[in-house]
């Protein structure tokens, strides 16, 4: 997602984005730990779409 977009959604659809992000990152681990992650950049794209969700969260906080 880029940022442009996630600034424009509410914080109820930020919380189910991120929600959806961490369920994501957890799947990944699993398959990672049972090596048949096939995909090894997508753990990366999703740490860093946290990130930006929990940035742009606190901002519209603060």
């Amino acid at each position: 997602m880029d940022t442009k977009a996630l600034r424009e959604k509410n914080s109820e659809e930020l919380n189910t984005a991120l929600f959806n992000l961490l369920r994501e990152q957890f799947e990944l681990r699993m398959a990672k730990s049972q090596d048949a992650l096939k995909k090894n950049h997508r753990v990366r794209e999703v740490r860093r779409s946290i990130a930006r969700i929990k940035t742009i969260m606190a901002e519209k906080q603060g």
